[in-house]
């Protein structure tokens, strides 16, 4: 059975930070992730650059929590402490 989900990212940016915010809902669950860039006063302002590292952060993060999620279901299952590997 193919599933599709969509991962939603907003930025929010001006001269000196960028913010990502990622956003998933798998089944009846949201998982909201956040991502922030700040730009160094000494260098150019290339907006490109911002939006990759916060988009990056922000989708880490999410990873971290749908890693965390799966293993708590796991634990559930199994009646004891998991560690998913990376």
């Amino acid at each position: 059975m193919a599933q599709t989900t969509t991962v939603q990212i907003t930025l929010d940016e001006d001269e000196e930070h960028t913010e990502a915010r990622a956003t998933v809902r798998l089944r009846d669950r949201d998982f909201v992730a956040g991502g922030r860039a700040r730009r160094n006063p000494r260098d150019p302002n290339v907006p490109v650059v911002g939006e990759e590292l916060a988009v990056a952060r922000a989708l880490s993060d999410l990873s971290h929590q749908l890693l965390a999620a799966a293993a708590e279901a796991i634990e559930g299952f199994v009646g004891h402490r998991v560690t998913l590997d990376e």
